[in-house]
């Protein structure tokens, strides 16, 4: 049996795993990074087949004052371009380039809803209001990547103005904490231009977030050759700074009363400090606390009951197509991150309560019921469009797309499916409507030019990425948040109840993605540091 010693083990090879073992390794730490798959990036990360690059996770990043502040402090030089979005519904398509996009959008609105006119005007000042407060929030580069204390220019100059303006806007964050579709139904009764905003966004998402998107798109970047580019280059320079890194590697042990994990192949590593940058129901089903005093395994019990009691957010299906069409025929149409929804019907309950009573009753459900509401979940749902050689056209072959459509879903009805012994047949199912409703209405040359496709459902991302549910983007928008959910509280997110043991990769707040993946990664560092500092 194996053992190795280090000073700091990162268990989670993602970004956020990425960043806290860049950092320590940086500081000069002794440092291993362990991570279950063959590669690292988790959803931050891309592959190639037929000679087509696909994104696996996000398709574009979003810099939030977080991503470029990072790479500059790192010294690591990519290349980005913008990722400019479009969104449409049915055959009306804008194209989001600046600011004044918003009357655009504005009137997109009115066109398909005219009898809700005066409510798309109060919707629009509304996310107007919030663009001003994504300046506020954004304003300046996150000041957790500059070194403060031989940058007193940058305290005087930036920070000290802005402190105030950003307490005053997360002030009214906090107040716009309710679900999008219930503040939405503050301002109308139409029931589809609501759904037609709010199904862009997971299942209650808080509404300053759902709202703020406008902002965002104009914000998203991506890195030629690939959003993977990014994990890579972060791999890289860890490397260089000396840190080790095992993949292939699942922890199944982490004997945390003294500071010891074990791997799937039974050999051993010792810890001074463990930062868990993976799925965190797995590391409290896995935790071993038996000779700790009995206060600090109360502690550690009362977590682990509140965090499996809760589930990870909404997951995704993605459907990655190979199609002999060059790339002029799809700019014409949408920039290369789209936003589409084929019907200004909107799902309504389909998603909500149909969804839950089909779950609830899934046993005695018939399985043609459960295709033809499936019939419908296509059919009126938002996709996210990505083809990522609008953004790099050398990420496919000569006059060729490649295309990727996911739309948002429940992990428990596939899981259903699966038991129930036709998974298989049911992702060939969706992958079917989903063509037959995008080539009748944005892509028509998608009916006979499509070489191969296939897909990743809920079940895939769980198994690859090991979250909870397969939740893309930690857990679910509800009234009583199992981490940390407010930013005025993101340095504590890192924190954990287990002696010794610090946390990265938890939903915070907006932006949930990247950008909070790697503060919290650089988060969980400093606390490391600074703990080694104290002793």
């Amino acid at each position: 049996m194996d053992r190795n010693d280090y000073e700091t083990i990162v268990v989670g090879g993602g970004i956020a795993g990425l960043t806290a073992a860049v950092y320590l390794a940086r500081a000069g730490q002794k440092v291993l990074l362990i991570e279950k798959n063959n590669e690292c990036g988790g959803l931050v990360s891309s592959f190639n087949r037929d000679g087509f690059h696909f994104d696996a996770g996000v398709r574009a990043l979003e810099d939030a004052g977080i991503i470029r502040p990072m790479l500059h402090e790192l010294g690591i030089n990519l290349e980005f371009v913008r990722s400019p979005v479009s969104v449409g519904v049915e055959d009306v398509i804008i194209n989001i380039e600046n600011e004044n996009s918003i009357e655009n959008y504005k009137n997109m609105l009115k066109k398909l809803y005219p009898e809700s006119g005066e409510d798309i005007d109060r919707i629009i000042i509304e996310i107007k209001k919030i663009m001003k407060d994504m300046e506020v929030l954004y304003g300046i580069e996150n000041p957790v990547f500059n070194d403060l204390k031989h940058d007193l220019s940058f305290v005087f100059e930036k920070i000290v103005p802005w402190f105030p303006k950003f307490l005053w806007t997360v002030r009214k964050i906090n107040r716009m904490n309710m679900p999008i579709e219930v503040y939405l139904k503050n301002i109308t009764n139409n029931q589809s231009l609501i759904d037609i905003i709010s199904q862009h966004f997971f299942k209650n998402t808080p509404a300053f977030f759902a709202l703020s998107y406008f902002s965002l798109y104009l914000d998203y970047i991506y890195p030629k050759g690939g959003v993977g580019r990014l994990s890579e280059a972060m791999l890289k320079k860890l490397i260089e700074y000396g840190g080790e890194i095992k993949t292939t590697t699942k922890i199944v042990d982490v004997i945390a009363d003294e500071n010891l994990l074990r791997d799937h192949n039974g050999n051993v590593y010792k810890y001074g400090n463990l930062i868990w940058a993976a799925d965190s129901k797995t590391l409290y089903r896995n935790v071993k606390i038996g000779k700790f005093p009995l206060k600090i395994q109360r502690r550690i019990e009362d977590r682990k009951r509140l965090l499996l009691n809760n589930r990870g957010g909404d997951s995704v299906f993605t459907l990655f197509l190979e199609v002999d069409e060059p790339l002029e025929s799809f700019r014409k149409i949408a920039h290369g991150h789209f936003f589409y929804t084929p019907s200004k019907k909107g799902l309504g309950d389909i998603h909500r309560q149909e969804l839950y009573d089909l779950l609830k009753n899934f046993a005695k459900i018939e399985k043609q019921n459960i295709l033809s509401w499936l019939d419908r979940f296509i059919k009126f749902n938002t996709y996210e469009i990505s083809i990522p050689g609008l953004k790099d056209p050398e990420l496919v072959p000569q006059a060729k797309t490649g295309l990727i459509i996911s739309f948002l879903t429940e992990y428990d009805l596939f899981k259903k499916v699966q038991d129930a012994g036709w998974y298989e047949e049911f992702g060939i199912e969706i992958e079917e409507r989903i063509l037959n409703v995008i080539s009748n209405s944005v892509y028509p040359m998608l009916k006979k030019k499509v070489i191969r496709h296939f897909s990743f459902t809920p079940l895939n991302i769980e198994n690859r990425v090991g979250s909870s549910e397969g939740a893309i983007t930690g857990w679910a928008f509800q009234e009583h948040m199992p981490v940390i959910s407010k930013i005025q509280s993101s340095a504590r997110a890192v924190l954990t109840p287990i002696p010794s043991v610090f946390q990265a990769g938890q939903w915070v707040y907006s932006p949930a993605g990247v950008p909070m993946s790697i503060l919290t990664g650089k988060l969980a560092a400093n606390k490391v540091l600074k703990k080694k500092n104290k002793a």
